[in-house]
């Protein structure tokens, strides 16, 4: 016989709130023990070794409605949501892929669901005029639009206007109750924070990492087919789906509700497999799927850099672009050959003050900006162009389609030297923060496990 435990592998939880919804400082902490009590004994569920399904267990034979304490959830709200994902990916995703995504979409909804009616019942209020400012903030920072634009948006890619506020109110319920119901009690002792403080002053000048996680569960029965489902998502990613959107429908980790994103964490704070992995990382890269305990996990590197140290990414570079468009029609070797005499052109410019007189000699456009932060030039560009003195430039880059470019340094700001890491109250916020997701965590599973669900 085997008995299955609670999973003894803590999730690292978000330092940050959900992403439709902007939140206020301190959002949630630790609850009262009275807040999380549990109606039934923690005990060990017994399976036999040789277990024998009884009747049907056909996973595909599933319908996309439920009733959830006496909420109904239809197979339209599930269609309305799936469509907000399915345009977040372009709509890359397979017929199977979004089989199983309408199946995480229903858990997301019943969840949803749940985190509202506790609001609901704890008095905790959202109004319909909060929602509709949230609506229009998302509108505007998240897709440049005034909301009568994103009402027409959401109905063309098959969603509607109800379905994401319906998300932004789930949300801002269930942050609010957590802000009442467990921020109060989250204590956090200066000890605690000056010993942190003091870990990162003695971790100076080595490497940490900032990740994106999709973690799916797995008990020792479904961990083919969780492992099999981790391949499909990582197939999807490799083909240009969103990692972010993946995170937040996939991903069974407190960090979903920020696309999967674990912050900046050094690789000792990380499970063995994962640090491994994540070592040899280059920015941009995924890394899956990997066992560990209690499941499987995809990495994404976001970013890395030295602890307390200036980063010479961080560079302000003055640049110019020097580009001239292909005539249409014309051949790959046509266009490298009009590369090569094109850079040769650019290479006889005495620095950028000459550089727009030839350029004009061959009819190419020159673009200034003196605001561009070395990190947020693509990787390959990156290490390249810091090894540029001013005047020098990089060889050409561009398509048939695009034309040729090239980039020349004019100048370079260099990041001033970190002399200290986050404050007190900066690491203050960050323990409470990641105590009250830990605990959130723990609140919906308690609401999961007493929910009435009757599937349709």
């Amino acid at each position: 016989m085997k008995a299955i435990q609670g999973n003894k592998f803590i999730k690292r939880a978000a330092l940050a709130c959900g992403a439709l919804v902007a939140c206020g400082t301190g959002v949630a902490t630790l609850s009262s023990s009275a807040a999380f009590a549990q109606s039934a004994p923690q005990g060990e569920i017994v399976i036999p070794d040789d277990v024998k399904i009884f009747g049907n267990d056909n996973p595909n034979v599933r319908r996309a409605t439920a009733v959830v304490n006496g909420a109904v959830i239809t197979g339209t709200d599930v269609d309305q949501r799936l469509a907000l994902i399915l345009a977040a990916n372009q709509g890359k995703i397979s017929e199977e892929e979004q089989k199983r995504l309408r199946l995480q979409v229903l858990r997301n909804l019943i969840d949803e669901t749940l985190q509202i009616q506790e609001a609901k019942a704890a008095d905790v209020a959202v109004d319909d005029a909060e929602v509709e400012q949230s609506y229009a903030r998302v509108a505007s920072q998240n897709f440049n639009q005034n909301t009568q634009a994103m009402d027409a948006y959401l109905k063309r890619v098959g969603s509607s206007p109800d379905s994401l506020k319906r998300q932004i109110r789930g949300e801002m319920s269930w942050q609010r109750l957590l802000q009442r119901n467990v921020q109060p009690f989250v204590n956090v002792s200066d000890d605690e924070v000056n010993e942190v403080i003091d870990r990162l002053k003695a971790a100076k000048g080595t490497e940490e990492y900032r990740l994106g996680e999709i973690y799916l569960a797995a008990t020792p029965d479904s961990q083919q087919q969780i492992f099999d489902n981790a391949n499909q998502i990582m197939q999807q990613l490799r083909q240009g789906g969103s990692f972010v959107a993946y995170a937040r429908q996939y991903s069974q980790a407190s960090t979903a509700a920020v696309g999967g994103d674990l912050g900046w964490i050094r690789l000792a704070q990380l499970p063995n497999e994962l640090g491994t992995a994540a070592r040899d990382m280059q920015a941009g890269q995924l890394a899956g799927p990997i066992e560990i305990p209690g499941g499987y996990s995809i990495l994404y590197l976001i970013d890395k850099r030295q602890v307390l140290t200036a980063d010479p990414r961080d560079a302000l570079l003055a640049l110019k672009q020097i580009s001239m468009e292909f005539p249409k029609g014309i051949s790959e070797a046509q266009a490298n050959a009009r590369a090569e005499s094109f850079a040769k052109t650019i290479q006889t410019a005495k620095g950028c003050g000459d550089v727009d007189k030839v350029a004009a000699t061959i009819g190419a456009q020159v673009v200034a900006n003196d605001q561009v932060k070395a990190r947020d030039l693509p990787g390959p560009i990156q290490a390249s162009i810091l090894n540029l003195s001013p005047g020098e430039t990089l060889p050409p880059f561009g398509s048939l389609t695009e034309g040729v470019r090239i980039l020349m340094l004019c100048g370079r700001d260099d990041p001033q030297q970190v002399d200290s890491g986050p404050n007190f109250d900066q690491v203050m916020s960050q323990l409470e923060d990641d105590r009250i997701n830990k605990r959130a965590q723990m609140y919906l599973r308690d609401l999961r496990r007493d929910a009435v669900i009757e599937y349709n």
